[in-house]
C-alpha cells in the first residue's frame, strides 16, 4: 500500500480546438504531485492555471491525455469506478437538485453510491454541518452558505478518505467561513486527506500543511507554508526607541532602512545572510536606546505573488 493519497506522474492534459478556442490548448503540462495520507494539501495557482481541470481529471470527470494517476493506490484508468469511491468533491459551482429537500438530496447520494439505507450517514452530516433544522427545506430556499454546507454533505455520503475542496468559502460570510474550516479541521483529525484551492490565501497558510503553487499547467513549487516563505528570503526588523532619531546610522547604511516617524526605523535585511543579533549589534554601536522591536516576514500570499508573477 503506498503512503500516498494522490500520486500523479507526467499528467497532461490538451483540450482540443472547438468554437471557443480553436487552437489546441494544453491546459496541464507533465504535472507531478504526490499527496501523502492524512494531509491537508493545499493547490494554489491563478485562474486558468490548471486546477480545476486537475481536480476534474481526478473526479472522472475529465479525460487526461497523458501521465498516471493513482488514488489510494489504485489507478484510475484500470479501476475508474472504485477510484471515485475514494474521492468525495466539493465543487466549486453550487450544483444542487431544485427539486429534493436537504435530507432527501443525501439519502438520494447515499443510493447512487450504493450504501443501504440502516448505513446512511445522512442524521450525522446534518448535524455535523448544522443542517438538521434545514433538512426538509428545499434547495431553493437555501441561502449561498446553506447550500455550500449541502454540498460538503453530499460529498462526505460515503465517508470517501480523500476529500477534495474547490474553492469552498467563495461567497460565504466569515461566520460560516470559520464553521467549516473547523469541522474540516475534525475530518482531518480522523485521518480523511483534504485537497483544498482557495483564492484567500490566509485560510491555505493557516490550514495546509504543505501547498503546490500551479501555473500555466505546471506546478511551480510543491513545499510547507514554512519552506515556501524562506524562498523570498527576506524580513523586516522594527526597531522603536526612547529618543528621537536624527538620522540612520552609519553601521545600517548597507541595509534598506526606512523610518516612518521619528522614532521608528524599519530594515528589511536577508536572513539568509545577517542575523537579528549582527543588527541588534550595529545599532546599539549607534548608541541608540531601543524601546521595542518586532519583526515582520512574508506571507503566502507575498510569495503566491512573486512565482506567478516570475
Amino acid at each position: 500500500m503506498t503512503d500516498s493519497a494522490i500520486s500523479i506522474i507526467g499528467l497532461r492534459k490538451t483540450y482540443a480546438p472547438s468554437r471557443r478556442s480553436p487552437a489546441e490548448k494544453e491546459a496541464l503540462r507533465s504535472v507531478d504531485l504526490a499527496i501523502p495520507r492524512g494531509m491537508v494539501f493545499g493547490l494554489l495557482g491563478p485562474n486558468g492555471a490548471g486546477k480545476s481541470t486537475l481536480i476534474n481529471i481526478l473526479a472522472g470527470l475529465v479525460k487526461k491525455s497523458a501521465g498516471t494517476v493513482r488514488i489510494n493506490g489504485l489507478d484510475l484508468d484500470a479501476d475508474p469506478r472504485a477510484t471515485r469511491y475514494q474521492i468525495g468533491v466539493v465543487p466549486q459551482e453550487v450544483v444542487l437538485d431544485p427539486f429534493f429537500s436537504v435530507y432527501e438530496a443525501l439519502e438520494y447520494y447515499g443510493g447512487y453510491y450504493g450504501i443501504p439505507k440502516a448505513k446512511r450517514r445522512t442524521k450525522e452530516l446534518l448535524a455535523a454541518l448544522t443542517l438538521t433544522d434545514k433538512q426538509h427545506v428545499n434547495s431553493r430556499r437555501l441561502s449561498g452558505g446553506m447550500k455550500r454546507r449541502v454540498l460538503i454533505a453530499k460529498a462526505l455520503v460515503h465517508s470517501p478518505p480523500i476529500v477534495i475542496l474547490d474553492e469552498p468559502t467563495a461567497g460565504v460570510d466569515v461566520e460560516l467561513r470559520s464553521q467549516l474550516w473547523d469541522y474540516v479541521r475534525v475530518l482531518n483529525k480522523q485521518g480523511t486527506t483534504v485537497m483544498l484551492t482557495t483564492h484567500y490565501l490566509e485560510e491555505a497558510e493557516s490550514l495546509c500543511d504543505r501547498v503546490a503553487i500551479i501555473n500555466h499547467g505546471t506546478i511551480i513549487a510543491n513545499d510547507t507554508v514554512k519552506g515556501l516563505k524562506k524562498l523570498l528570503d527576506y524580513k523586516k526588523l522594527i526597531l522603536r526607541f526612547s529618543d528621537a532619531v536624527k538620522e540612520v546610522p552609519k553601521t545600517l547604511e548597507a541595509f534598506k532602512v526606512e523610518q516612518p516617524d521619528a522614532h521608528t526605523l524599519t530594515i528589511t535585511y536577508q536572513p539568509s545572510k545577517t542575523s537579528i543579533e549582527e543588527l541588534l549589534h550595529f545599532t546599539k554601536q549607534a548608541n541608540l536606546a531601543i524601546n521595542d522591536l518586532s519583526t515582520e516576514e512574508p506571507d503566502l500570499e507575498d510569495v503566491f505573488r512573486k512565482m506567478v508573477a516570475g
